[in-house]
């Protein structure tokens, strides 16, 4: 069922070609580009005000904690996923000795290496459970957790080859021991409903250019209020220190207090520019809700992947079920770099995509379509239209022996 919105009016880029890439970056909307302009004009007239600026850039922080269930307060703005981990990873109470339960199987590696950088650190172990069948095995990452287990971290929809983890037993077991659960959202949130509350996540770390529909250099990382008490921030600005109604250049003791929740860990002035884009695509994401822009992308992901399979190509985790999200992956996982594949068909099929004027990614190996509220059926259709065409010509193509 199509999403009410004017998707001619705010992504015609929707319309130009099949657009199934928000998992490298969103299209814009429309408006949010207007809002940019009108802030870039103020700019350049002279007529922009620092009271302005910092209006906008609170109604993104209460606009995002909405969106996910939280409080404005566990809310920080960050530049992208990569500071928000980082935050997270130094700002841990974590200690020699202690350990932290990851996947690289399936991780990108800005919810990998600030991890591994707390071993050269701190002498920290980094737990690495393998994934199964490229998904987070939820077994066995409460089977590796212990006494000494500070945080379990991991994606939503992974990485690659884009699959839903179960958060439901990790969260428990977090719970139960006092860890610290981080979640990288860079392919679930603005997409897919997402309560914090709800899923027992205690860290949450998104860039607005993919699901929030923004611009790269802006983003935002949730934690939750009472384990932002117990974390001390490494870098620390004018910003994260609470002077009540100062002006933000006014100057305080050695005592001043910490920022309330997650606002201790803002750091310098925001970027202004990305927090106009934001704040429009927030709002228009919140026009529709999370619920239904879900209810609509998985039903397409679905579609997508139901048919492809059908057609007998390797759709990643096989028949849909629970595990899609708003990407379908085709191919092998691991047959290739970041970028490429190393499946001769795989490369072939990607060749007749991308002469299609279909907009996607190979990642690892594997074909991904990504999807997001401006997509339709049509994008469906076009895809497989493709793929059955390919397979077609594949089948007609004479066979040479591999005889010496």
């Amino acid at each position: 069922m199509a999403l009410n919105i004017d998707l001619d009016g705010e992504f015609p880029g929707a319309r130009r070609a099949t657009y199934l890439d928000t998992a490298a970056r969103s299209l814009l909307p429309a408006s949010s580009r207007a809002a940019a302009l009108a802030m870039l004009d103020h700019r350049m007239q002279g007529t922009a005000n620092k009271d302005m600026m910092f209006a906008t850039v609170e109604r993104t922080r209460a606009a995002f904690a909405k969106l996910i269930g939280a409080e404005a307060d566990e809310i920080a703005i960050t530049k992208n996923i990569s500071e928000g981990v980082n935050i997270v990873a130094s700002s841990l109470p974590i200690g020699a000795g202690d350990n932290v339960i990851v996947c690289p199987d399936v991780e990108h590696p800005a919810n990998i290496y600030p991890w591994y950088n707390l071993t050269r650190r701190l002498g920290v172990e980094v737990r690495a459970v393998p994934a199964r069948d490229g998904q987070i095995d939820a077994q066995a990452f409460t089977a590796a957790l212990d006494r000494r287990t500070r945080a379990v971290a991991l994606s939503i929809i992974s990485f690659s080859p884009g699959l839903r983890a179960d958060l439901t037993a990790i969260a428990d077991a977090c719970r139960t021991h006092d860890v610290f659960l981080f979640v990288d959202g860079a392919q679930s949130v603005g997409i897919l409903h997402t309560d914090v509350e709800a899923l027992g996540i205690d860290g949450l770390a998104v860039s607005t250019q993919k699901g929030l529909l923004g611009p790269y250099g802006m983003g935002f990382l949730y934690v939750r209020q009472n384990w932002a008490e117990r974390m001390m921030p490494v870098y620390l600005s004018r910003f994260g220190v609470d002077l009540g109604r100062t002006h933000e250049a006014a100057r305080g003791g050695a005592d001043a207090p910490l920022m309330a929740g997650a606002r201790r860990f803002d750091v310098g002035n925001y970027n202004y520019e990305a927090a106009v884009i934001a704040d429009r695509s927030l709002a228009l994401l919140a026009s529709i809700g999370t619920e239904a822009i879900e209810r609509h992308v998985v039903g397409l992901t679905h579609a997508l992947a139901e048919r492809l399979y059908a057609l007998g190509l390797p759709v990643a985790g096989g028949r849909p079920g629970p595990h899609l999200g708003p990407i379908v992956c085709v191919g092998r996982h691991g047959a290739g770099g970041h970028d490429s594949t190393e499946d001769v068909a795989m490369a072939s099929l990607h060749r007749a995509v991308v002469e299609a004027d279909v907009s996607m990614s190979v990642r690892q190996g594997m074909l991904r379509f990504s999807f997001h509220l401006f997509n339709t059926e049509r994008d469906v259709e076009r895809v497989v239209g493709v793929a059955r065409a390919w397979i077609e010509q594949s089948n007609a193509r004479p066979r040479t022996s591999s005889a010496g």
